[in-house]
Order: structure tokens, then C-alpha cells, then sequence
């Protein structure tokens, strides 16, 4: 009697301590559930990259994930589909255009030095630019696709011939340490990106513009073939070059288009190209109706199942449903610690663990009443009903958690989901059941009142006295 008290002690500071968690902790909800975005990229071959290896599937992956962690998205998901796309989704996320942007770029930067006698040249270009850029944005305003094409053709002859003016050099953005954005002044609206190097692109910087320096050249600074930046470098760094391993770009820079450079400049360039082939908004809207629909599809479940236990099987049926609850209560509270992103197929696998928890209390109370219908006292029937019953609670789970764990492993997204919500809680039911309804049990036993043997076994006609019921 005294192992069962300290057992229910146990259970007790368990539930307690699930409580808690599930007051301080939120629940961390999917995209399907919180709203955002999904995108799907598409990754591109290329003369130097014919065939997409799952190396290089895995180092795109891994672009877009320091990308999305620049962007500061949690619990996104970014998951491989086949061999040649990524499946990106960001809960949250309410401008999918801006994540497209960031996750799809290739943000190659290098710095170059500008040939010797293209200064002229390079002004007059620099200011035919700027002209098809404001004509850009006026253009953005309309319809006019036609002309929109122009534009953006006059735009690429345009930069192209600029990159003709720089000779190329071997400091590209490798050689980057970290990158930020910063306003140029106080209370100023325009920002710029400060670029920090290391030891390598320290040396390579200071070199670069030591060649420059004084000479009305400028420093070609590039992002994707295009010029972002050309300064001029001063005199007085013609001996040394601007040492310290720190650069800024400047280009009349929003908060947002600064942050956006920062963040692709951080996670580097991609192995190869990606295009977005899909990209997809979850209204949020429409996740808190799926919350809604599935806690009431959760709620009825439990209730039902509550009530039939206790009409089919009266007191163990009653202490069944103390132990579900406990089982709901703890499930929840393990998602929460293990910071598990719950969806709706994630809810779908919970609903389901619920029913495959009390499927082990039934195996559980049917062979204790056959113990009891053969004479045996009610706690040999309770002992012998847990232990006869234990082989086959366990052959089903395992089968579960093999099925579980294939689905984790071959399926994405929302499938890999339900694996490991219904993963866990069929964990969490064999403990609620095999300690949780064992205990419960055992302890109303020890009571003189709860000994009526028609309370476990209805229309019992047998009825062995009750002066050989062992209870401790």
C-alpha cells in the first residue's frame, strides 16, 4: 500500500508541474493553424552544376535556413521535396512577397576595381541608371506590362555595361564575417550596410583600396552582377589602404531593404540558383476557425469516450477516465517542452492517441473480468488482468510507433507532423495506463467501501468471499 501512496505522489507532482508548464508555456501552433507563408523553391542547374546532388540540395537548404533565421520567423520549417525543391513555411509571416525576395535571392557580392580611363564614361552610365530606375518605380504604378518589359531590359543593357567598366578581383563576399544595417545618421530615414570581414577580406580590402586610392577610380562594390555601390576612396589611404576590416554600402537604403541585404548577405550565396515556383498564404483567419473546429472535435471526443467508459465498465471505467485526463494533460505538456509545432494533422494524431489510450485500459479491464468469472479474488483478477494484458498493449504499440516512425522518416510537412504528435502520445498512454490506472486501482481496492465486486463485473453470479481479498 505504501508503494501505491508514493506512486500517486508522484503522479500528483507530475500533473501539478504539467499544469504549470501549460500556463507559462504557449503552445507553438503551425502555419496551417497561426496563418503565413509557404513557399516552394525550385532549384535550377547550371553549365558548372549539371545535376543537383543531395549535397548541394543540403547546402541550399541550409542558405535558406540561416536566411530565415535573419529574418527572425520562428518555428519555420524547411524541408526537402523530392530532389530538386525545398518546401519553406514561415508561420506568422505577413508579407510572403518580402520572404520570397530574401530566400529566392542569390546575394553573390564582390568588389572590383574600376578600369583606368572609364570615369567619364562610368557617370554618364551611373546616371542613365538612375534615370530607368525612378522610371521603374513610376512604372510599377500601372499596368502596362509591355512597357515594364522595356524597362527592365533597358535596365539590365544598362547594368551590364557598367560591370564592363570594373575589372574583376578574387574579394567576394566569402570573405564576410558578419553584416548589419544602420541608419547614416540620427533620426535619418535612410539607412546603409556595414560589412565586417576577416583577417583574409580585412587584407583584400585594404589592398583593393590602396589601388584606388587618389586616383578618381572608384570601388565597384556588386550584389548579383549589379551595381550597388561605387565610392571613391581618398588620398590619404594611398599608403595603407582603409585598414580595420569594415566597409558600408550606401544606396539610399529603406529600414527593410537594408535588413533584407544584411540577412542575405549573412546566410551567403546560394550553391546554385532557386526560383519560386509556388508561393502560398495561410489566412489566419482560417487557422483560428481550424483551432476552434478541432478543440471542439477534441473536447467531444474526450466526452464520449468519458461516458462510455464509465456506462461499460463502471469503477475501473471511472478510474480509465481520471487516468485519460492525466493523459491529455501530460501530452500537452511534453509538446510544449519539446517545443513540438502543433498543426492540424498534428491534432488529428493527438485525437487518435486518445482512442489508443483507452484501447489499452480495455484490453486491460476485459481480461480482469474474465479473471474475476473464472473465481479469482478482485486483486488477483486486477493484478492478473495488467499482467496478462501487458504483451499485447506493448505488440500494438510497437507496431504503432514502427508505423509512426516510418512516416516521420519518409513523409514532410504536415505528415511528419502527425507522426510525431501520435508518436508521443501513444508513449504517454502506455504510462497513463500501465502506472496511472494500475495505481488508481490497487488504491480503490484498499478501501473496504469500493470492494463490491459487481462494480468491476456486472451480473457477476459467482461471488468468492470477500475475506480472501488481498489488498496489500
Amino acid at each position: 500500500m505504501g508503494r501505491q501512496r508514493s506512486i500517486l505522489a508522484f503522479i500528483f507532482v507530475l500533473a501539478i508541474a504539467a499544469i504549470v508548464v501549460l500556463i507559462k508555456v504557449p503552445l507553438q501552433l503551425g502555419l496551417d493553424l497561426q496563418g503565413g507563408s509557404q513557399i516552394t523553391l525550385q532549384v535550377r542547374t547550371t553549365e558548372a552544376v549539371p545535376q543537383i546532388t543531395p549535397e548541394k540540395l543540403d547546402g541550399v537548404k541550409r542558405v535558406v535556413e540561416n536566411r530565415i533565421n535573419g529574418l527572425g520567423v520562428s518555428e519555420a520549417v524547411v524541408q526537402t521535396v523530392g530532389e530538386n525543391q525545398l518546401l519553406v513555411q514561415l508561420p506568422g509571416v505577413s508579407d510572403p512577397a518580402q520572404a520570397e525576395r530574401v530566400l529566392g535571392g542569390t546575394a553573390q557580392l564582390d568588389f572590383r576595381r574600376q578600369r583606368s580611363g572609364t570615369e567619364a564614361q562610368l557617370s554618364v552610365e551611373y546616371q542613365v541608371l538612375r534615370g530607368l530606375l525612378q522610371e521603374q518605380v513610376a512604372l510599377s504604378q500601372g499596368n502596362d506590362q509591355e512597357a515594364i518589359q522595356k524597362n527592365k531590359e533597358a535596365i539590365d543593357r544598362s547594368s551590364k555595361a557598367i560591370a564592363e567598366l570594373f575589372d574583376k578581383t578574387d574579394f567576394t563576399g566569402d570573405s564576410l564575417r558578419n553584416a548589419y544595417p544602420q541608419p547614416l545618421g540620427q533620426g535619418s530615414n535612410t539607412w546603409e550596410v556595414v560589412l565586417v570581414f576577416n583577417d583574409k577580406g580585412a587584407e583584400q580590402f585594404a589592398q583593393l583600396t590602396k589601388d584606388v586610392a587618389g586616383t578618381g577610380r572608384s570601388l565597384g562594390i556588386f550584389l548579383d552582377q549589379r551595381l550597388l555601390s561605387a565610392p571613391v576612396v581618398d588620398a590619404r589611404y594611398a599608403e595603407t589602404g582603409i585598414t580595420g576590416g569594415t566597409a558600408s554600402i550606401s544606396g539610399n537604403f529603406t529600414t527593410q531593404s537594408a535588413n533584407d541585404l544584411a540577412v542575405q548577405l549573412r546566410g551567403g550565396a546560394l550553391p546554385v540558383p532557386v526560383e519560386v515556383v509556388e508561393n502560398r498564404t495561410v489566412g489566419a483567419t482560417l487557422g483560428q476557425d481550424s483551432i476552434q473546429r478541432s478543440i471542439y472535435a477534441g473536447v467531444a471526443g474526450l466526452l464520449l469516450v468519458l461516458i462510455f467508459m464509465v456506462i461499460y465498465y463502471r469503477l475501473p471505467g471511472l478510474i480509465a477516465d481520471i487516468a485519460l485526463v492525466l493523459y491529455a494533460l501530460f501530452t500537452m505538456a511534453i509538446f510544449d517542452l519539446l517545443g513540438v509545432t502543433l498543426t492540424l494533422p498534428g491534432i488529428a494524431g493527438f485525437i487518435l492517441s486518445i482512442g489508443m489510450a483507452v484501447d489499452a485500459n480495455v484490453l486491460i479491464f476485459e481480461r480482469t473480468r474474465e479473471e474475476l468469472k473464472a473465481g479469482k479474488t478482485l486483486y488477483r483478477s486486477v493484478e492478473s488482468g495488467f499482467y496478462r494484458a501487458f504483451s499485447s498493449i506493448l505488440d500494438s504499440n510497437v507496431t504503432t510507433l514502427i508505423a509512426c516512425a516510418a512516416l516521420f522518416w519518409l513523409g514532410a510537412g504536415l505528415v511528419r507532423g502527425f507522426a510525431l504528435t501520435l508518436a508521443l502520445g501513444v508513449g504517454v498512454s502506455m504510462f497513463t495506463a500501465l502506472t496511472c490506472s494500475r495505481t488508481l486501482l490497487l488504491l480503490a481496492l484498499s478501501l473496504p467501501s469500493l470492494r463490491n465486486r459487481n462494480w468491476y463485473c456486472p451480473n457477476l453470479s459467482a461471488a468468492p468471499s470477500l475475506q480472501a481479498e488481498k489488498t496489500s
